[in-house]
Parts: structure tokens; C-alpha cells; sequence
């Protein structure tokens, strides 16, 4: 029992540590896109062609193949979270990257309320709540991105959050399907969609922005969701959720300090609001799993 009571501790503590380092290299998106003066479906496709390969090599040491990956589910989760991926790197080139995290950071409330309509789940009262809060949150930082021209970026990270809940909903409807299979589907729409673009706004190459690239393709994107996946296996979505929200934290504190580009006032209060909505809802829904899980098994 004792022997038991040891790995299930390791093994709790290697999904954290994976997570904790997921969300740390997540982080680094924000000031990395801005180092790359390419267009923004230059910078998505480049770092993406880097990451599939990343990613197929995890796949033998994190999800070995068992069977056939259910086929829909790769384009379709693949498709939205490719469209995640896009939006958040044009919307980092139009507002600050604190604005583009914190308002993409809203996706796990949209997730809760398109799972009433593509699944059927009911949305409990902490996820209305949440968004009592969350709607103060995104105006505070919608006025600073007005105050600041950055406008368009805004929206378009508050679409990117709606992508990237969608992205969650038809994961969790295929969730049989290999999670490393959607990833790699993710990041060939990505590359499929900036091939255009390399024809009509050919990169400047310098060593610093392909040094840049090869970063976030590999390590940024690539070893950060294979982390991810890998953490997923041996901790609670939960805990997994409360770890990553240092990511909002941090992305816009390697700006500030790189950069030196600071959020607006009005953007630090809304994100206060839209992490502890996040945060508050998620901690009252796994406790009410908790007790339903415990009730069924009396």
C-alpha cells in the first residue's frame, strides 16, 4: 500500500511539474511574436511546421499509437483550435499582449456554455456567475484597447477565446480520440492557411527572428503541448486549470520586461476579474464532480 501511496505521489507530482513547465513556455508567446517582424500567418505557419514535427516525435513517448485516431475529430477539433492559433498571433500584433491572454483566457466560460448546445450539458449557476464577472472584465480591457488604438487586436482575442472554447467542447466529445493526433491536426491547418502568405509577404530573414521561430516551433508550442498531455494523464482538469492560469500572469511580464510595453490600468483590473470568475468557477464545479463521483460510489 505504502509502495502504491509513493508513485501515485510521483506521479501527481510529475503531471504538476509537467503543467507548471507547459504553462511557463506558453507564457513566452506573447513576447516572442512580437521579436519577429513577419506577417502574422508567417510567424503561425513557420513555428507550426516546426511544432508538427516536435509533436510526432513526442507522440511514440506520450501516446504511443494503440489504434486509428477517429478521423473527424482530428479535422474538426484540429480545425478550431488551428483558428485559436491563428487569431492569437494576428491579435498580439494589434493590442498588448496582456489584453490578447487575458481576454483569450475567457474560453473555459464559453466552453461551459457551448457544451449546452453541442452536448447537452447544462451549465450550473457558477458559470452564469462567471460571467457577471467576466463582462466588467472584457469591458475594462476593451476601454484600454480604445484608449490605445488597439481595438481590433481586442476582439480579435475575445474571438480567439470563443475558438479556442469550441476547441474544448469537441475535444470532450471525441475524447477517445488521441489528444497528440488533434495537436499535429491543429498545426497543419496553420501551416495549410499561411501558405499564401509567404507568396504575397516574403519573410526578412535575420537570425534573430528565425532563431525566434525555432523556439516557439519547438519548444513554445511543440514541448509545451506534448507537457500538457502528458500532465493531463496524471492530475485532475481542475488542478491543471489552476496551474496554467499562472500563464496570463506571466506573458505579460516578459513584455513589460523585454519590451517594455506595459498593460493599461484598466486592463490589469478586468484581468483581475476574468481570473478569479475563471478560477472561482472551475474549483466549485470540480467539487460538485467530487461529491457526485463519491455519492456513486456509496
Amino acid at each position: 500500500m505504502e509502495k502504491e501511496k509513493g508513485i501515485f505521489k510521483n506521479q501527481l507530482l510529475a503531471g504538476q511539474a509537467a503543467i507548471f513547465m507547459c504553462a511557463v513556455l506558453w507564457s513566452s508567446s506573447g513576447l516572442f511574436i512580437k521579436l519577429v517582424d513577419w506577417h502574422p500567418a508567417l510567424i503561425t505557419g513557420s513555428r507550426s511546421v516546426l511544432s508538427v514535427f516536435t509533436l510526432l516525435f513526442l507522440r511514440r513517448f506520450i501516446e504511443p499509437v494503440r489504434k486509428p485516431g477517429n478521423t473527424l475529430a482530428l479535422l474538426a477539433s484540429g480545425f478550431w483550435y488551428g483558428i485559436t492559433m491563428i487569431l492569437f498571433v494576428f491579435a498580439n500584433k494589434l493590442t498588448t499582449s496582456a489584453n490578447v491572454i487575458l481576454l483569450q483566457y475567457t474560453s473555459p466560460i464559453w466552453a461551459a456554455l457551448l457544451g449546452w448546445f453541442m452536448l447537452k450539458e447544462k451549465p450550473h449557476w457558477e458559470h452564469y456567475a462567471a460571467l457577471l464577472f467576466i463582462g466588467p472584465g472584457m469591458f475594462l480591457i476593451l476601454s484600454g484597447g480604445l484608449a490605445s488604438g488597439g481595438m481590433k487586436g481586442d476582439i480579435i482575442a475575445i474571438i480567439s477565446g470563443l475558438t479556442f472554447g469550441i476547441n474544448s467542447v469537441v475535444l470532450r466529445k471525441h475524447k477517445d480520440t488521441n489528444s497528440l493526433d488533434i495537436m499535429i491536426g491543429s498545426h497543419l491547418v496553420c501551416v495549410l492557411f499561411s501558405i499564401p502568405f509567404f507568396f504575397l509577404y516574403p519573410p526578412q530573414l535575420s537570425v534573430g527572428s528565425i532563431l525566434s521561430i525555432v523556439y516557439m516551433g519547438i519548444f513554445q508550442l511543440g514541448l509545451a503541448c506534448g507537457l500538457f498531455v502528458y500532465g493531463l494523464k496524471r492530475i485532475t482538469a481542475v488542478q491543471s486549470m489552476l496551474i496554467v492560469a499562472i500563464e496570463p500572469v506571466l506573458n505579460p511580464l516578459w513584455v513589460l520586461l523585454i519590451l517594455g510595453e506595459r498593460p493599461a490600468n484598466l486592463a490589469i483590473a478586468g484581468g483581475c476579474f476574468i481570473l478569479a470568475a475563471v478560477i472561482c468557477s472551475s474549483l466549485i464545479t470540480n467539487k460538485r464532480a467530487a461529491k457526485l463521483a463519491a455519492s456513486c460510489q456509496q
